[in-house]
C-alpha cells in the first residue's frame, strides 16, 4: 500500500532510517525556536484557505505581494545605504553608485546630525562625519545633492529625532533646483518609538516627538504628496537581538501608536496611511525570513481594514524596504559576508520587499570602500537580471512549509500585539519595558547558543582560520571636524543673523503652541538656521528624554 499521510510516513521510512543514521543534532528550530518538523505536507495546513489567506498579488491580505505584477512590471528599488564625511566626500559615493545602476538615494548621517549638535558642538567631538555625513546647514545640504536631480531620484533618508529639520532641508534644496515640493519622492525613517527600544538616538520626550511626527504627516498631506512620511523600522530591534515574530510584532505595534496619533491630530486614516512605509532585517534562516515578510503583510492588511476601517487599498498595503542584517556580518573572513548578504537579498526579494539596501562585505570593520560597495550592488543585480526569481510572483507561495511557517509567525505577533494593546499600546509598553526585555532576553538566549555551538556561524565558533589577512577599510579623515567647524564660522559670520534670531523665536512660540511646525523649520533653514540651533531651541521647550533604568 501507498504511504498517503505524513504520520505513516514518519513512524514508518523516516523512523528506520534515523535509526540507521541518527539526526545531526538532537531538535531543528528557527532562529525564533520555532519547532522544525522533517517535512511539511497538507496536514500541517488543516483549515487553511487559500483564498482568503493566500489570495493573489495586488489583493487583500496581500499575502503574495501588494502589486498584481510585482517585479514582472517594476524590479525593487536598489537603494544602497551611504554616507561618510563632508558633504562633498559623500555627494561623490552618491554619483558613483548612481553610475553603477543603483536606482535610488539612501543617506546615512553621523551622530551629531541624527542627535540634534552641530559639528562645533561639544558634544559632536570625535564624532564628526564618523558612522554617516555631517549636515549643519543648507549649505551642506545643497553639496550634498549637488549635480542630482531630485525630480529623478528618490531618496530615502535615515533620520529620527530631527527628521522634521532633514526633510525641510531637503524640500529647500528642491526649491534651490528649481524642483517643487509636490514632485519630491522619497522617505524619512522618523520612527521615534524604535528609538526608544532598540537605538537610543532620541532627543525629545515622547508627546512631543509624536507631535512632529504628525506635523510631518499633515505637512506631507497638503505639499509633498509623492514623500513617504514614516519607515516603521524593525531592523533596529533586529539587530538588537529581537526574534522574527517579534520583528513583526513590535514594528506593527508601533505602527498601530502612529496611526492613533494621527488620527488624535485630526487627519482622516486614509489621507496619510497610504504614504506609511516600513523597514525590515533580513537575516540568515531563509526560509523563516521569507516567512515573516509574509506574515507582516498580511497582519498589517488586517490592522488597518478591521482595526482602523481604512477603506482604501493602498491603506492596507505594506510596502517596506529591507536591509540585510549588519548584525550577521562577521569580522572573520569578511569575504563569507557575501554569501551571507546574497542569502540574505533573495530572501528579501522572494518575500515580496519594494526596495533593498545589500551590506557591503567589510562593515564588520569599517565603513565600505568603493569597492565593497559595488560587490554588494552587483549582489542585488545578478538577483535581478541573471537568478530568474523576478518572473515569477511569490514563487514560495503554496509551500506547505513556508504557508506554515507564515501562520505560526503571524499567530505569534497577533499574540505579542495583544498584550501590548492590554498594557495601553506601543508607548506605554515602552514605558514598562516590556520590549526591550524581551530583546534583551531573544538577544541573550541567541548569544549562549552560539557560545555553546549550538548554532555554528562560520568563521567565528567553527572553521575557523588560525591567521586571516584583513582587507583594506575605509578611514575617515580625521580633519573632518575641524573643517566643518570652518565651515560653520564662516556661515554664522555671513549670514542674517537678525533673521536667524526671529526665526528661532517663531519655532519656539510654534513649538509651544499648536502650529505645524515644518513650515517653519524650511524658513528656517532657507534663512541659513542651522539644525544645531533648532534642536536646541526645542529642546528649550520641550526638554530632552533621559535613558530609563529598568530592573
Amino acid at each position: 500500500m501507498p504511504i498517503t499521510t505524513k504520520r505513516e510516513w514518519l513512524q514508518g521510512p523516516y523512523a528506520k532510517a534515523v535509526q540507521r543514521a541518527p539526526e545531526r543534532q538532537p531538535s531543528f528550530e528557527t532562529t525564533g525556536r520555532m519547532p522544525i518538523e522533517p517535512i511539511y505536507t497538507q496536514d500541517d495546513l488543516e483549515g487553511w484557505d487559500p483564498v482568503t489567506q493566500l489570495g493573489f498579488p495586488g489583493e487583500f491580505p496581500f499575502t503574495r505581494g501588494i502589486q498584481p505584477t510585482m517585479y514582472r512590471g517594476r524590479l525593487w528599488t536598489m537603494r544602497q545605504y551611504a554616507g561618510f564625511g563632508t558633504a562633498e566626500e559623500s555627494n561623490q559615493r552618491y554619483r558613483y553608485l548612481l553610475s553603477q545602476g543603483q536606482t535610488g538615494l539612501s543617506v546615512a548621517f553621523d551622530l551629531p546630525t541624527q542627535i540634534g549638535y552641530d559639528s562645533d558642538d561639544p558634544m559632536a567631538a570625535g564624532e564628526v562625519g564618523k558612522v554617516g555625513v555631517a549636515i549643519d546647514s543648507i549649505e551642506d545640504m545643497l553639496v550634498l545633492f549637488d549635480g542630482i536631480p531630485l525630480d529623478k531620484v528618490t531618496t530615502s533618508m535615515t533620520i529620527n529625532a530631527t527628521a522634521a529639520i532633514l526633510l525641510a532641508l531637503y524640500v529647500a534644496v528642491g526649491k534651490h533646483q528649481g524642483v517643487s515640493p509636490d514632485r519630491l519622492g522619497g522617505t524619512v525613517q522618523n520612527d521615534i518609538l524604535k528609538e526608544y527600544i532598540a537605538r537610543g538616538t532620541y532627543i525629545y520626550p515622547p508627546k512631543p516627538s509624536m507631535r512632529l511626527i504628525t506635523d510631518i504627516f499633515a505637512y506631507c498631506k497638503d505639499n509633498v504628496p509623492q514623500w513617504n512620511t514614516i519607515s516603521i523600522s524593525g531592523y533596529h530591534m533586529r539587530e538588537a537581538g529581537c526574534t522574527a515574530a517579534q520583528e513583526i510584532a513590535f514594528t506593527l505595534a508601533n505602527g498601530i501608536a502612529y496611526v492613533e496619533a494621527a488620527l488624535g491630530a485630526g487627519l482622516d486614516v486614509d489621507e496619510f496611511a497610504g504614504r506609511l512605509s516600513f523597514f525590515f532585517a533580513c537575516h540568515n534562516n531563509f526560509l523563516e525570513e521569507v516567512a515573516k515578510f509574509r506574515a507582516a503583510r498580511r497582519l498589517w492588511a488586517h490592522i488597518m481594514r478591521d482595526r482602523f476601517e481604512a477603506k482604501n487599498p493602498r491603506s492596507q498595503m505594506l510596502r517596506f524596504h529591507t536591509q540585510t542584517g549588519g548584525a550577521t556580518l562577521t569580522a572573520q573572513q569578511p569575504e563569507n559576508n557575501i554569501v551571507r548578504t546574497t542569502v540574505q537579498a533573495l530572501a528579501a526579494v522572494l518575500g515580496g520587499t519594494q526596495s533593498l539596501h545589500t551590506n557591503s562585505m567589510d562593515e564588520a570593520l569599517a565603513l565600505p570602500t568603493e569597492k565593497a560597495v559595488q560587490i554588494a550592488l552587483r549582489t542585488q543585480q545578478i538577483l535581478a537580471y541573471e537568478s530568474g526569481v523576478a518572473d515569477v510572483i511569490d514563487p514560495l507561495g503554496g509551500s506547505y512549509f513556508v504557508e506554515d511557517l507564515t501562520n505560526r509567525l503571524e499567530a505569534e505577533a497577533r499574540e505579542y500585539i495583544k498584550t501590548i494593546d492590554s498594557m495601553g499600546g506601543a508607548l506605554a509598553a515602552i514605558e514598562k519595558g516590556f520590549q526591550q526585555k524581551e530583546i534583551q532576553e531573544a538577544a541573550y538566549r541567541y548569544q549562549m547558543q552560539v557560545e555553546n555551538k549550538e548554532r555554528i556561524i562560520v568563521g567565528v565558533n567553527e572553521f575557523i582560520v588560525a591567521e586571516e589577512e584583513q582587507p583594506e577599510i575605509l578611514r575617515v579623515d580625521p580633519a573632518i571636524g575641524q573643517r566643518q567647524v570652518e565651515k560653520l564660522r564662516r556661515l554664522r559670520a555671513t549670514r542674517d543673523n537678525a533673521a536667524v534670531e526671529r526665526m528661532l523665536d517663531r519655532i519656539e512660540q510654534a513649538a509651544r503652541g499648536t502650529e505645524n511646525l515644518v513650515p517653519i523649520m524650511i524658513e528656517a533653514v532657507e534663512n541659513r538656521v542651522t539644525l544645531g540651533e533648532i534642536s536646541h531651541r526645542l529642546r528649550k521647550v520641550w526638554g530632552e528624554q533621559r535613558e530609563p533604568v529598568f530592573i
